[in-house]
């Protein structure tokens, strides 16, 4: 039997990250074994506690020991709220898997193979988890050979991109795009992967491995698959153990997957290792085996344990990424800001944008003759000339901007085809008139002839009620004052 050393709860060592207070109390009436100790751990929560003034990641918590307690918890005073709250958060996951199956069903279709991550293979694995797995959000893992296609089906059902940008700018950067957030209507969330985790987790091997290891499935009458037992583990590790406990569920899925008994260890710990998720693997499992009582192997926790000590001083960044949120100090704050940075930046080298994303960047103009500019829309046919090749294009245009600092964002695109970005900030807060030059590069085949200039949004919402966020974050509608063509110099 391999020797557990003991867990401290000091920086750097795991036990420092993991979570305490009425997070810990929450995770142990979700998980505890023992029923009245689970229990004991809802009721000191709800006792003090509202549950209207917790955030999401206390909700989806609760909804999971609803779902175990039932009426077990009805002598509390919240009891009816609590039920409440479940139903609510039921029905928006039910109604966001009735908004998904259309789509899912038309990439199966098309012949693209669909793996569900995260919540959503949970619920794939056991279909009576969805009354205490909130899944708001479908998580889709594609294979590279299949993105096009899978885009092309959320495209063609309406299905709005989160960011912003054109359906015709991300068509031309599909094999550079780790994932995309789309919605639909006031429910559907989908969020479309060609890869399961992010760069700074990057490993071929595994990339592959994760398909050839994955096991059949059914989502609400859709033939899917899933990540086999160790996989989900550490994806659920991945993509939860370094963001502060945002959601706290993961580490349910996680004791979910072991107690089921079929996870494959060597399996897992190969992902570990291949991943470098040993700090944030040790935080979780010693959580789940020393605090929960959940059975991971000795042999397993303390191999984790061992290649999460040989990190050197990237384990403080990730024990600092593996924290809640709610347990900072302001050190804390400014190193974890810090430590996520370097993550980040590690994470962009993944894959390689092409085209090149290099936008076009809007200057005041000065000295411009407006004449008779064009009414004010938020496009404009810009004719091309009869020939082919690089040429550079300026484009003048006059735009009317808020009171408030933000991005001007616009496109040149031709009919299926992205052309360019532009984008300009607005820095002063006087808001009023703005004449902006836009100069670059495009290249005509001669066939063409017009592009069209449009302008979008920073941003997506699903619905665009509040005047401050069409403020801060809608198209603004221009006027094109001149557009030319000139040969390359």
């Amino acid at each position: 039997m391999a020797r557990i050393r003991r867990i401290g709860r000091r920086f750097p060592d795991y036990g420092w990250s993991w979570p305490t207070g009425g997070l810990d109390q929450l995770l142990k009436a979700a998980l505890l074994a023992d029923d009245d100790a689970a229990a004991g751990c809802a009721m000191e929560w709800l006792s003090a506690n509202d549950i209207d003034l917790v955030s999401f990641r206390e909700h989806r918590l609760l909804a999971a020991i609803c779902d175990r307690f039932g009426r077990k918890l009805a002598g509390h005073s919240a009891y009816p709220r609590l039920v409440g709250l479940q139903k609510m958060l039921w029905t928006k996951s039910r109604m966001a898997m009735r908004e998904a199956e259309p789509a899912l069903q038309a990439m199966t279709e098309a012949g693209c193979m669909v793996m569900l991550i995260k919540g959503a293979s949970r619920i794939a694995l056991n279909a009576s988890a969805q009354r205490g797995r909130v899944a708001h959000d479908i998580d889709i893992l594609v294979r590279s050979q299949d993105m096009p296609a899978a885009f092309d089906v959320l495209r063609e059902r309406d299905w709005q991109i989160a960011t912003g940008v054109s359906p015709q700018y991300l068509r031309t950067r599909l094999a550079s795009l780790r994932s995309m957030n789309f919605f639909k209507g006031n429910y559907g969330d989908i969020d479309l992967h060609q890869l399961a985790y992010d760069g700074s987790q990057q490993s071929d091997e595994d990339d592959g491995a994760i398909w050839r290891r994955a096991a059949a499935a059914e989502f609400s009458g859709v033939g899917v698959l899933v990540p086999s037992p160790a996989a989900r583990i550490a994806l659920a590790i991945a993509h939860g153990g370094l963001d502060a406990h945002t959601h706290s569920d993961w580490l349910v899925d996680c004791a979910v997957a072991i107690r089921a008994g079929d996870v494959d260890w060597d399996v897992f710990l190969d992902i570990v290792a291949r991943r470098r998720l040993a700090v944030a693997a040790a935080v979780a499992l010693s959580y789940l085996a020393l605090e929960i009582g959940v059975t991971v192997p000795d042999s397993v926790l303390a191999r984790v344990l061992e290649m999460a000590d040989r990190t050197g001083l990237s384990r403080w960044s990730a024990v600092l990424q593996a924290k809640p949120r709610t347990d900072f100090g302001r050190l804390a704050w400014l190193s974890r800001g810090f430590a996520k940075q370097l993550r980040l930046r590690r994470k962009s080298g993944r894959l390689r944008q092409e085209p090149p994303t290099k936008a076009w960047r809007g200057r005041r103009a000065s000295r411009v003759s407006l004449g008779a500019a064009s009414p004010s829309a938020f496009s404009q046919a810009i004719p091309c000339p009869p020939t082919a090749g690089d040429m550079m294009l300026d484009i003048t245009i006059r735009v009317s901007v808020p009171p408030i600092r933000r991005r001007i964002e616009m496109e040149i695109n031709a009919d299926d085809h992205h052309v360019a970005r532009l984008r300009a900030m607005a820095i002063s807060r006087s808001g009023g008139d703005r004449v902006l030059h836009f100069r670059g590069k495009v290249t005509l085949d001669g066939r063409q002839h017009a592009l069209t200039l449009e302008a979008r949004p920073s941003r997506q919402f699903r619905q665009w009620e509040d005047q401050a966020t069409v403020a801060a974050y809608g198209a603004l509608p221009f006027q094109l004052v001149s557009a030319a063509f000139s040969p390359l110099r």
